[in-house]
């Protein structure tokens, strides 16, 4: 449960993170710069060129359907689009890297000349063809080749959002750590990775706890839910690592039926209280309306 007291409580317990300094993070883009930092939240839309995609609003059939996809959600005010061609769901077929580049490279350069384009891959073949191509950031989700990834990434200038996760990628299923405090496993996991990705070159880092990736022991919806909720709420203990922080917000079935368009809007309430610099979302006009409606009120 979340409540008032529980924020009260986080606040005196942790408060002090809050004068942590973040560094923003600046990507350049066909219209100007993008900030990912304190101040506005920065809304990265997400457009899926896997069919296996549980959100089906997002995915499109063909690399054209999504550069018209991208483009309307740059128009709804994402000022990132996020690009995928394989789920990240257990279920989800594999897609191979040739497979991947087949999509997304001409989905980029579609995209390139009109929003800053983000790729998720866990392929270094993948990543080098799409910055080749354009795109501004790497979304990293796997650590086999994280090295030869981070060193893509220095040659290209682009920026890197390093995810949350041990395993090789994110096909392969793992536990979030069970600790009764999600935060510490957080500081731990993503400050060495910080230091090595500014060793091999890349200086412009966000960091994701995960909370979009799929978990053997979050297969209940609700105790998925109340997870993410937790993590959201207190993303500003993540402070201390100097970087800004990114979090994909849910889209939960089970709580909102079929409302379920509208969860992403309720979590990035969640997420801007909890200091979150970068929302990752199926929906940005839903998200879009919430953010100005929080910042109108006066709402952080």
């Amino acid at each position: 449960m979340i409540t008032l007291a529980d924020l009260a409580a986080l606040q005196n317990a942790y408060g002090d993170a809050w004068a942590s300094p973040v560094a923003p993070v600046v990507v350049d883009g066909p219209r100007g710069s993008v900030v990912i930092g304190d101040g506005p939240l920065t809304v990265m839309g997400c457009v899926n060129l896997s069919r296996d995609s549980t959100y089906r609003e997002s995915i499109a059939t063909s690399p054209a359907d999504a550069v018209r996809m991208g483009r309307v959600q740059a128009a709804q005010g994402a000022g990132i689009i996020d690009l995928g061609a394989e789920s990240s769901t257990a279920r989800a077929a594999r897609v191979t890297a040739d497979e991947q580049i087949e999509a997304l490279v001409p989905t980029v350069k579609g995209l390139a000349a009109e929003a800053v384009v983000s790729v998720e891959t866990y392929e270094p073949d993948v990543v080098r063809a799409c910055l080749d191509a354009g795109a501004r950031i790497l979304n990293m989700t796997g650590r086999q080749h994280e090295d030869e990834m981070l060193e893509l990434a220095a040659e290209y200038d682009a920026a890197v959002v390093l995810c949350f996760g041990e395993t090789a990628n994110v096909r392969e299923i793992s536990d979030v750590p069970p600790d009764a405090d999600p935060v510490p496993v957080l500081l731990d996991h993503f400050s060495p990775r910080i230091t090595h990705a500014r060793s091999l070159g890349v200086h412009r880092v966000v960091i994701d706890p995960g909370m979009g990736f799929y978990y053997g022991n979050l297969v209940d919806p609700l105790t998925r839910a109340r997870h993410q909720a937790r993590v959201l709420a207190q993303g500003f203990r993540l402070r201390p690592l100097g970087v800004p922080v990114c979090n994909a917000v849910p889209h939960s079935f089970d709580l909102f039926g079929d409302e379920f368009r509208k969860a992403e809007g309720f979590f990035g309430v969640l997420a801007t209280l909890g200091g979150t610099h970068l929302v990752r979302t199926h929906e940005p006009a839903h998200l879009r309306v919430v953010l100005r409606a929080m910042d109108e009120l006066g709402v952080r």
